[in-house]
């Protein structure tokens, strides 16, 4: 078996089984471009692409590398179409994934923001919420320390926001895309078409692209402090 063969397979152990990410896993493991129309569907999951798939293998976890995955659009010969997909370069890089929030801590977060997102400004009920942090994952270059469940309301308001998650639309998802797409282009996000910013402009301002420093980089940008 080659060193190539065995991380897949070491990869794969770490799954539990039937979990989407060991699913989209085995897609791209044989490191070829994939298709998300055509073979991203067949996972069955609306979290292909999001945290309980691509991003979540791109980020890995505390017991689990992430993984170097490009993502383009290409051809595809199965739909005739061009077409998003993926593929795994088949490296791994330093996990850079999120911290459980501990249940009273969540409880503060909801209480401190009277449970009101922060884009419609409308008060929701806890299952239509979704706790975000400000500053993006794909920025942080490393884990999340553990949270403190005595962290200040201050500490709270600069770390978190509530997004709504409901029927009718997921602004997490509509904050993520705008953030991705920011760290791809060099131009900040324009969630819902809206060029505005409070500070700096258009560009990325900072030479820090991840890492503790990078956040100064979002200081002023509606994507992040909405």
């Amino acid at each position: 078996m080659t060193n190539q063969q065995n991380l897949v397979e070491t990869i794969k152990a770490q799954f539990r089984q039937g979990a989407t990410q060991l699913q989209v896993f085995n897609l791209l493991s044989d490191q070829k471009w994939h298709c998300r129309e055509c073979e991203g569907k067949n996972v069955g999951s609306t979290q292909y692409a999001g945290g309980g798939g691509i991003q979540g293998l791109q980020r890995g976890t505390r017991s689990r590398p992430g993984l170097v995955i490009e993502t383009q659009k290409n051809f595809c010969p199965t739909c005739q179409q061009i077409r998003l997909g993926d593929c795994w370069t088949g490296e791994i890089k330093s996990a850079n994934s999120a911290s459980n929030i501990p249940a009273s801590l969540v409880q503060r977060i909801l209480q401190a923001y009277s449970y009101t997102d922060v884009i419609e400004q409308r008060q929701r009920e806890k299952h239509e919420l979704v706790i975000d942090h400000r500053f993006p994952m794909e920025r942080w270059g490393k884990s999340e320390a553990p949270h403190l469940t005595s962290m200040s309301e201050t500490e709270i308001r600069k770390k978190f926001q509530l997004l709504k998650k409901d029927a009718s639309g997921n602004h997490n998802l509509l904050k993520s895309r705008s953030c991705e797409r920011c760290i791809k282009t060099g131009k900040r996000g324009t969630p819902f078409g809206i060029k505005f910013w409070y500070k700096s402009g258009e560009n990325w301002p900072s030479q820090h692209q991840r890492g503790d420093e990078a956040e100064e980089g979002c200081i002023g940008c509606r994507s992040v402090e909405c």
